[in-house]
């Protein structure tokens, strides 16, 4: 495990187009600039990486907290199934199942998703409005496995926060860090 920061893309830039299949429903979604009416998290997840295991039941409550705030959330594994197979759609699945997750859960099996987003690692958090602009990209809070802080989601709730009540979401933000994406050979 490499530990990697996100690479805190410009704040603006649109949202890229994209599909892919859910690996619970098993239906395609598809999102970009024209199909969003309301703001969009995009978070770049896995099952094995420590990083997102030490926040995945923060992220349910997340996702519990914000459904009935006019937020849609989504979930995208970008690794590379072949070199990590606890990453593959049916333990994506079982990860989804156990924690209750409702958004859609994407398997990015070319890895064109994740490099369209310039994402770099798991957990990776990117934040559009209703235009599909980004205006939060960075970290869910400053816990980490081992450093004692509580996982609270509160730099991502004060991004979301701001944005429902449209209030300007603070520039002041900071890199998510974990393991790096599992880029195939």
């Amino acid at each position: 495990m490499a530990l990697t920061p996100s690479k805190m893309s410009p704040l603006g830039t649109l949202l890229p187009q994209f599909e892919l299949r859910d690996v619970v429903s098993g239906t395609r979604r598809a999102y970009g600039p024209g199909s969003l009416t309301r703001p969009l998290v995009v978070m770049f997840l896995c099952c094995h990486c420590p990083y997102v295991i030490h926040i995945e039941k923060g992220i349910s409550e997340l996702a519990r907290d914000y459904a009935g705030k006019a937020v849609d959330f989504v979930a995208i594994c970008s690794n590379d199934e072949t070199t990590y197979p606890q990453d593959a759609p049916d333990r994506m699945r079982e990860q989804a199942i156990r924690l209750g997750w409702t958004f859609p859960y994407l398997h990015d099996a070319t890895q064109e998703v994740a490099r369209a987003f310039d994402a770099a690692c798991t957990p990776d958090f990117f934040v559009y409005d209703a235009s599909a602009r980004l205006v939060y990209r960075g970290q869910f809070d400053s816990s980490r496995p081992g450093n004692n802080i509580p996982v609270t989601g509160s730099d991502l709730r004060a991004a979301l926060d701001a944005l429902i009540s449209g209030e300007r979401v603070s520039e002041r933000q900071f890199p998510s860090l974990g393991c790096n994406i599992k880029w195939r050979n």
